[in-house]
């Protein structure tokens, strides 16, 4: 039987698969609490602008020739564009974005 590789595993586990030029990326979630302790209403919560971890990466990229591989790889978190940042998608109750490679900006060293 053929071994699968981390992306493969995520993408059974997710059942969501990336196309071309995409990355699959969880959002970070919510902040419930300040830095001086006070707790936030549901309705006042905001998740950080464009941060997330890359669940699963889309294919390389094929453009006028020249071959764009993901920039990222599964598990890394990243820094996407706030404005552009990708679509929102609500899958088995479970909230994802579909960032395309060329909306990152960092990838966030813990």
């Amino acid at each position: 039987m053929a071994k699968l590789k981390s992306n493969e595993l995520e993408i059974k586990k997710i059942g969501i698969r990336p196309l071309m030029g995409y990355l699959l990326v969880e959002p970070d979630k919510a902040e419930t609490k300040t830095v001086s302790g006070l707790y936030l209403p549901e309705t006042s919560q905001e998740r950080p602008a464009g941060q997330g971890k890359v669940l699963s990466t889309g294919p390389e990229l094929v453009i006028e020739g020249k071959i764009l591989p993901p920039p990222v790889k599964v598990g890394d978190r990243v820094i996407y564009k706030k404005w552009g940042g990708g679509d929102d998608v609500k899958y088995q109750g479970l909230e994802y974005k579909l960032v395309k490679f060329e909306d990152l900006m960092a990838v966030l060293e813990d």
